[in-house]
């Protein structure tokens, strides 16, 4: 660990903070339990990257009812109230809240202990959804596992396993991190695992993500350079041979390259170009809240893969700057309060965090760009906004994790323990 701590160049960081937050006599230093193993009362924690987090659910809560109110004038939909995908989407943050205040309790001991068996868990649930009756399918792809009061999607689970479960390998393989056959490539066949069940779904968009998310983490970890190109050029070689072997998603593709010709307009492009009527509509300073157009049926799946355009449109280039100035912000206080937890030699807190912030930014990007039309059109959310019940319940509980990350940070720079 010390190892790694050197060689970010964190040993300065660390005598910083450490001189920065001497223990004050005066203030009392609190344990994380009581005398009887109760937690007590948690302070000191990141409360910009909270309010950050409150505001970014706000905005998503009132983007999603904008997006979804006309939606009963659809026939497919004409028995659900206008507050219908408003109401499910307050009940799920309200779920994802409390296990968010009760995920903040455990230490990082517990995750660290049980990540393995998290992956485990994972991946039957993968398995479980491609059950016939027990996967719900919609619009030909099988990713969600009825609850009853909401629809559980596996593949959120483990994007959350794998931050934890690479985080782990690091600091397992930490010795051999130079190997590819001891350090590499059994995490090269996790994430293959993980990749054939998704993509058995299908969900290409949570794959990359997941990707994304153990690629980060292998080399902020230490793996060298050599072996993470060798990863990426497979990677890219698998992606590549996935879209030359499966027409749709061949044709996906050349929408995206044209999405205005005759032939994919109506088709593959539908959902692109009117995302792009969107943002052009809003120009500047957006047609204002509730004005979209494109939202009224002409814009599929307005209220979550596209909640960006209806925010292009109502509030403009400035509502959507904003937006993608708080994920950027938010991406780089959780890869700052990562390189922290290392400074202090917590390698596995760390590499979490920094793997959460993967997850948070990758996911915003990919969301933005294919909004944008910068990317092919992936069935990914916006995280914290779109709507979607596991998806905002495996968001806060990741960001909880995250603030207690922060928590045991505070409480070793101030001299106590974690």
């Amino acid at each position: 660990m010390t190892t790694l701590t050197q060689r970010l160049g964190l040993d300065k960081l660390k005598e910083r903070v450490q001189a920065l937050f001497q223990r004050d006599t005066s203030v009392p230093i609190r344990d994380w339990s009581g005398p009887t193993g109760q937690p007590v009362r948690l302070q000191n924690f990141d409360q910009p990257l909270v309010w950050m987090v409150v505001a970014l659910l706000a905005l998503g809560a009132v983007m999603v009812y904008s997006a979804s109110v006309a939606m009963p004038d659809n026939p497919k939909f004409t028995l659900y109230k206008s507050t219908h995908f408003l109401t499910r989407h307050f009940l799920a943050i309200g779920i994802a809240f409390i296990a968010a205040l009760v995920v903040v309790q455990l230490p990082l001991t517990l995750w660290e202990k049980y990540a393995p068996w998290i992956f485990v868990a994972t991946l039957l649930g993968l398995i479980a959804v491609l059950i016939p009756h027990v996967g719900r399918e919609v619009n030909g792809a099988r990713r969600w596992i009825p609850l009853g009061i909401m629809n559980f999607q596996p593949s959120e689970l483990a994007k959350l396993a794998m931050a934890l479960y690479a985080a782990d390998y690091m600091v397992r393989k930490m010795e051999v991190k130079e190997n590819f056959f001891r350090a590499v490539f059994p995490m090269a066949i996790a994430v293959g695992v993980v990749g054939l069940l998704l993509l058995a779904e299908p969900d290409m968009g949570a794959f990359l993500v997941i990707a994304a998310i153990a690629m980060g983490i292998l080399f902020l970890g230490g793996v060298n350079g050599r072996m993470f190109f060798i990863i990426t050029l497979v990677l890219v070689g698998a992606f590549v041979l996935m879209i030359s072997t499966s027409p749709w998603r061949r044709e996906r593709i050349f929408a995206y390259l044209d999405p205005w010709d005759v032939k994919y307009t109506l088709g593959k492009a539908y959902q692109l170009s009117h995302s792009l009527i969107a943002f052009g509509r809003g120009e500047i300073f957006g047609q204002g809240l509730g004005s979209s157009v494109e939202k009224l049926h002409y814009l599929p799946e307005a209220h979550t893969d596209f909640l960006l355009a209806v925010i292009g449109e109502e509030l403009g280039f400035v509502g959507v700057a904003c937006v993608i100035v708080a994920f950027f912000w938010l991406s780089r206080r959780l890869f700052h309060i990562g390189r922290q937890a290392i400074a202090l030699d917590r390698v596995f807190a760390g590499l979490f965090a920094q793997g959460i912030g993967i997850w948070m930014g990758g996911q915003a990007f990919i969301n933005m760009g294919v909004n944008l039309g910068l990317l092919p059109t992936k069935g990914l959310t916006l995280p914290l906004m779109s709507f979607g019940g596991s998806a905002i319940l495996l968001n806060l509980v990741a960001l909880a994790i995250v603030v207690r990350v922060d928590i045991e940070n505070r409480q070793m720079m101030r001299g106590g323990r974690a």
